[in-house]
């Protein structure tokens, strides 16, 4: 099992505090940084200042050295392909060949209002999804002059510089940058991460559906003649975790307060969650991951909601990394 840490910049985080949790990440010895990707704040003070992902992402780039970065995931509807894969593409080379692009539906109605961005209904978001997908991979994988006649996005002769990572190389040997989606194992997402994705993450989901989710991506895999275990499979739980028992409650305090649910009952907030978070002390924690990993997940994004909180970062990484 390898591990990542996936924070909610949205809460409030300014680029300055955002570059210290990731280099808090790197010094813990996580695998991956990864950021979400929203421009209104939630959970918690709406009010709060928010960054643009990929923006911050390219000066983590610069300030860190060894640690993956990603984006999970990117919504359809921010960004046009061509532009945002020339985006992801720059951000990679100022990594060294670090980055990972997580793609997405989008799903936040309210933060596409505010700023003036349209929001389809499901149906076309994921129809622009599949463009997308089929965009990226085409500029990747498909000789100079392709082109593609979608009914959101037209490609004309493509001549893409860079389209690949061989004038800087990178880390892994990858060609490209590893391209991820994300969902709750619904089929159509699915069958196009068989398609075209290098990993399926499913997002805040107990165990036991984890494993249906996978043995049914393998299913799409089969049936579209690929090998399943050519796509990483991985799990994003929100995590909190404590040395003892007081330490635990003293963070889902914490939490509570910073997401605008002090009002909640701290009990009743551990038994809505216990079953597809990480919750509780070391052994307890290794033991809720175990069970992910049973259910075929090769990754752990551990999700933090108290993203200031950098020593919960350092134990994490004393936890999962070591």
């Amino acid at each position: 099992m390898r591990f990542a840490l996936m924070s909610e910049p949205q809460q409030g985080l300014s680029y300055v505090e955002l570059l210290a949790l990731a280099r808090t990440a790197e010094e813990a010895g996580f695998e991956t940084f990864m950021r979400s990707d929203h421009y209104t704040s939630f959970p918690g003070d709406a009010l709060a200042p928010t960054t643009d992902a990929w923006t911050t992402l390219s000066g983590i780039a610069r300030e860190t050295s060894r640690i993956r970065l990603g984006v999970l995931v990117s919504p359809v509807t921010f960004r046009v392909p061509g532009a945002f894969f020339k985006q992801v593409m720059t951000v990679d080379e100022m990594s060294g060949g670090r980055v990972e692009v997580g793609l997405g539906a989008g799903w936040n109605e309210r933060e596409h209002a505010q700023h003036g961005i349209r929001y389809p209904d499901v149906r076309e978001r994921m129809d622009m999804l599949e463009e997308e997908l089929e965009i990226f991979t085409g500029f990747w994988d498909k000789p100079d002059g392709w082109s593609f006649d979608g009914a959101h996005w037209q490609v004309r002769d493509a001549h893409i510089r860079p389209k690949d990572r061989s004038g800087w190389g990178s880390p892994d040997g990858r060609r490209r940058p590893h391209l991820l989606m994300g969902g709750s194992g619904k089929p159509r997402s699915l069958r196009l991460a068989a398609r075209y994705a290098d990993e399926y993450n499913m997002s805040s989901s107990p165990a036991d559906a984890c494993k249906i989710a996978f043995e049914q991506l393998a299913v799409e895999c089969r049936a579209g003649g690929r090998d399943p275990d050519s796509v990483t499979r991985s799990v994003m739980a929100g995590a909190v975790v404590g040395r003892d028992e007081n330490e635990v409650r003293s963070r889902v305090r914490d939490l509570l307060v910073m997401t605008g649910e002090q009002t909640e009952s701290p009990d009743g907030w551990l038994a809505a969650r216990r079953s597809r978070w990480i919750i509780g002390t070391p052994d307890q924690a290794r033991e809720q991951a175990a069970a992910f990993e049973a259910a075929g997940a090769e990754r752990l994004m551990l999700q933090t909601l108290i993203p200031r909180d950098l020593d919960h970062v350092r134990l994490l990484g004393e936890v999962f990394s070591s």
